[in-house]
């Protein structure tokens, strides 16, 4: 069994200087994989994100501009070194402007891997546009294949569109294909098989995620918790799972190979056997605020220095210095544990 990496060595000090180098906290890690939300807004309500009724959107005059999205992406990559950059949400196919944001993106030298994590509803419309743009590839969420359970999840009848909206993104070349499951207890449970050998059969890969403490009305307990080990014991009740011997190196997922597929499943045990010593990500809210955690309780701003007139260079020295305040791990095991204030369609995956 794969194990989880320890956490940073809280000894580790590094100094930052002025106008240099790249996103490095406190305890030796490195920031090179940037998730920029594009909104709040989405048009699912799946039960562990938010409310039937929606939440209260951000106005307009506080999201990003488009030119300030690609600004700030450009500063990462030019003077921070991130290498890799991933479009959430919310549901960041709601976002007008996301082919040309992710053309500006894809034509930064150096150039980055450019991904999208989507619910793939109105992605059969925009996989080509998607993939003209130069995006690499796609995430797409999906819980359940039994239509009614979808819409218990998600409180909409669009299993249908998620379904064609991943066809669309593999016949558009923007694979791997990948698949995030979360499963609950009492709800979709049964649904690990159906969803491995759907999978399987499309050549998408699957990723199963803990279930984490990010939804709107703080309902999560981890007593009630679907973990990485309750997943894997369904799943090798009807496949035979190998650990995967590639290195795992700062990818989230620890996976394994499926009978003798040559595929692979991956779990994402977030919770239970969490990666935070390896973490290598930074995250940028759709109102310019950068977290350097999931489950950060503060943010440092980076809309109103952008907006008051500062230069590249000023922005990525605050973007450095943000960076130094990440904690060696989230911390929910600490019983002084508290959700951060945003739910996840407010901060972004």
């Amino acid at each position: 069994m794969t194990t989880s990496s320890p956490l940073p060595d809280p000894r580790v000090r590094p100094q930052v200087t002025p106008g240099s180098g790249g996103l490095v906290d406190r305890h030796g890690r490195t920031a090179t994989d940037l998730r920029v939300s594009l909104t709040d807004r989405c048009n699912l309500r799946c039960t562990y994100c938010m409310p039937p009724e929606g939440l209260q959107w951000l106005p307009k005059v506080e999201q990003l501009t488009d030119d300030e999205v690609v600004r700030l992406v450009r500063i990462g990559v030019e003077h921070l070194g991130i290498q890799e950059v991933r479009f959430t949400g919310g549901e960041p196919l709601l976002r007008p402007g996301l082919p040309g944001i992710v053309a500006a993106t894809t034509a930064l030298r150096p150039r980055p891997e450019v991904s999208l994590t989507t619910n793939a509803i109105g992605l059969s419309r925009m996989a080509p546009a998607l993939a003209a743009a130069g995006l690499d590839r796609i995430n797409v969420s999906l819980d359940t294949l039994d239509r009614e359970r979808f819409k218990q999840i998600t409180h909409r009848d669009r299993l249908p569109d998620v379904l064609a909206g991943m066809q669309a993104a593999r016949d558009a070349g923007l694979t791997p294909v990948k698949v995030n499951a979360v499963l609950m207890r009492g709800i979709n449970e049964d649904d690990a098989v159906p969803l491995l050998e759907y999978c399987l059969e499309h050549g998408y890969e699957l990723r199963f995620i803990e279930q984490m403490p990010l939804d709107a009305h703080h309902a999560w307990t981890r007593g009630e918790m679907v973990t990485a080990e309750d997943i894997l014991a369904r799943l090798t009740a009807t496949h035979t799972l190998t650990p995967d011997v590639e290195e795992r190196g700062a990818a989230p997922a620890e996976r394994w190979l499926v009978d003798d597929t040559g595929l692979t499943v991956g779990v994402i045990a977030s919770v239970t056997r969490s990666f935070c010593g390896a973490c290598d990500r930074t995250r940028l809210t759709a109102d310019g605020q950068i977290r350097n955690c999931l489950f950060a309780r503060e943010e440092s701003d980076l809309r109103s220095a952008l907006r008051g007139g500062a230069d590249d260079a000023e922005i990525a020295d605050r973007w450095r210095i943000a960076t130094l305040s990440k904690l060696p791990g989230h911390g929910i095991d600490d019983p002084s544990f508290l959700q951060p204030s945003r739910p996840m369609s407010a901060i972004g995956g």
